[in-house]
């Protein structure tokens, strides 16, 4: 069995060494053959050539142009010149566990579902990290649940086997942000099954500073409308709640200076979630409380901010999005 890993990457260069040295370590299924196959976005900080010096020394990578700069793009182009039957998506910020790739393919065979992966873990303990992995922040999302095993909506990166993501016709190149869920939504509405298991460990390294997690969410939220759009309904409610909250808590404020009521409701909103946060924040480490709270805060909020402005932009004004939007945030 040959196996391609399949990477998305740009400005990189530092974050480059690190990673490839743990791919080419995987262990890997006896008779098994790697290949790697980076998509670089156009980079301007050396990851270019720091991708030509490891070529030098491991035949098994190959660079490819990603010029569009964006995710879905990248991964398209790296599946087209992709010569493996399991087809294993990675991501530089992560970190991988050395039987990660094995762990996919065992699963692939074992359960025969169309996508495989491993949960969404962030790595260390900073507030940030506390708080992507809280049941709180996530919305109770099983891809975040690190001990589950089982069908889910979605799971982090993936992996497929060749002739499966080839049937789906890949990933949704209109996509900036969510071409994951976007993927794994057309093979659950299709009557497939996405898996996931707690043997597949990879930690994904979260954003380190709250403005850059509330800006990351911000377009996860501004693209699930896109997601929404294109299939007509959510893939789960969990969704639409943070803009559902936000929506309501702009409304109140809106009718605030002319309705006691509403001034009254506002505060009472704002004080049960700040409530809620700093108790899950407690739950999640009392030292840090407050800094979780503000986490989950950016994530919730910033979610539901993204999401208004995407319904804004696609559905209200139905025009293309705005460059800032186009933009990945890392």
């Amino acid at each position: 069995m040959r196996v391609s890993v399949i990477v998305p990457c740009r400005n990189e260069a530092a974050h480059l060494p690190h990673f490839l040295q743990a791919v080419f370590a995987q262990r890997l299924p006896a008779g098994c053959s790697l290949e790697v196959i980076v998509a670089d976005g156009d980079s301007d900080d050396g990851t270019r050539a720091e991708l030509l010096r490891w070529q030098a020394r491991e035949p098994g990578l190959t660079a490819i142009d990603n010029p569009r700069r964006i995710v879905s793009t990248g991964l398209n182009a790296a599946v087209a010149v992709a010569r493996g039957d399991l087809l294993v998506r990675m991501d530089v910020h992560t970190t991988y566990a050395p039987d990660y790739i094995a762990m996919c393919a065992q699963v692939l065979d074992e359960t025969g579902a169309d996508c495989v992966g491993g949960a969404w873990r962030p790595v260390g303990d900073s507030a940030i990290a506390l708080a992507f992995r809280s049941r709180f922040g996530s919305g109770g999302a099983a891809s975040r649940r690190e001990a589950y095993s089982g069908e889910v909506d979605t799971v982090y990166l993936g992996a497929w086997k060749r002739e499966t993501l080839i049937a789906l016709g890949g990933f949704d190149e209109r996509l900036v942000r969510n071409q994951d869920d976007e993927l794994n939504l057309r093979i659950t509405r299709g009557g497939g099954r996405v898996w996931q298991d707690a043997r597949i460990v990879s930690h994904y390294t979260p954003r380190d500073s709250y403005a850059a997690l509330a800006r990351q969410f911000h377009q996860y939220g501004y693209w699930k409308v896109a997601v929404i759009r294109k299939h007509r309904l959510p893939a789960s409610p969990r969704h639409v709640l943070p803009f559902g909250f936000v929506a309501l808590l702009g409304l109140l404020a809106l009718a605030a200076p002319w309705s006691a009521a509403a001034a009254a409701a506002l505060a009472a909103l704002l004080g049960l979630y700040a409530a809620a946060a700093l108790a899950n924040g407690l739950v999640a480490a009392p030292r840090q409380a407050l800094g979780v709270a503000w986490a989950t805060a950016c994530m919730q909020l910033g979610y539901g901010l993204g999401f208004g402005r995407g319904l804004l932009d696609m559905v209200v004004l139905r025009r293309g999005a705005g460059a800032a939007m186009t933009r990945l945030t890392r």
